[in-house]
């Protein structure tokens, strides 16, 4: 991760590999929280903290995070 201490939307989305709007997917159900300042930016203890907190989890369905099956 790169040593910037707030990302934006289409900067977090790069960082966790999807499009900006399964970034403000996450935002929408309360798994990943960002600040406003101007724009929405998200810090980078939140992305560490988020990654951590779903790592093993099929994230696909927000509404139904389940365990990822091999």
């Amino acid at each position: 991760m790169h040593d910037n201490l707030l990302y934006t939307v289409p900067e977090a989305a790069e960082l966790l590999k999807v499009n900006n709007n399964k970034v403000y997917e996450l935002f929408k159900v309360g798994l990943l929280t960002p600040l406003k300042l101007g724009r929405y930016k998200i810090p980078k203890s939140e992305l560490i903290r988020f990654v951590e907190t779903y790592k093993g989890k099929d994230l696909n369905d927000l509404k139904n995070i389940k365990d990822v099956e091999f």
